[in-house]
């Protein structure tokens, strides 16, 4: 009998994170921790089996040579065309982060909901460990995210509302002592992304 569809994609993801070196930054863990989280908030709001390997499966284009021909190949079309929607292409025009990032929130706004809806179980684990592990990056990080998910409103209501609540924890960990960041430092972070938010 053959794996499900979500058994083959985990063991793929497993296999293509491992064999390209690819840890967890801050906690070391193999990487495939944190595919098979997303994948969790995933099935939290959704039992479509092919979202579902689209979220064990939604780094492995942009972080281990496996191409989106390899993703179709093994998983079929519409898998394929989720990770392409999640995967952040290079931007060899981009003059710095900002740009970049505004690039790839265009990209991910243009995604179908359930590709939006598997980005905000995304930013919700890794927002997760970066407010945890790097607070002087999170400070950037969740500016950027706060703008993501305004553009993520056909994703999941539920998953939409758990990623705003731990940005807005996160901003609020950061102003606290021993950080003690002024809200007006994440204002004018804000401003350098043009208005999008």
């Amino acid at each position: 009998m053959r794996d499900s569809l979500e058994e083959q994609a985990r063991r793929y993801a497993t296999q293509a994170h491992a064999a390209a070196g690819q840890r967890r930054k801050y906690t070391d863990e193999p990487y495939i921790v944190h595919p098979a989280a997303v994948a969790e908030l995933v099935r939290s709001v959704s039992d479509d089996e092919q979202m579902i390997a689209a979220a064990w499966l939604h780094d492995t284009v942009e972080d281990t040579p496996s191409t989106l021909q390899d993703i179709e190949s093994h998983f079929g079309l519409r898998v394929a065309q989720l990770v392409d929607m999640l995967t952040d292409s290079a931007q060899p025009d981009a003059k710095n982060r900002a740009a970049r990032k505004l690039a790839h929130f265009r990209h991910t706004a243009e995604a179908s909901p359930e590709a939006q809806t598997i980005k905000l179980a995304d930013i919700i684990d890794n927002t997760r460990a970066i407010v945890q592990f790097d607070p002087h990056f999170a400070r950037i990080y969740l500016v950027e995210k706060q703008i993501q998910i305004q553009l993520l409103n056909e994703g999941d209501k539920q998953l939409w509302t758990q990623a705003e609540q731990i940005i807005q924890h996160g901003i609020g960990q950061l102003a606290q002592p021993p950080h003690s960041v002024p809200e007006s430092w994440f204002v004018k972070q804000a401003a350098k992304y043009g208005g999008l938010s």
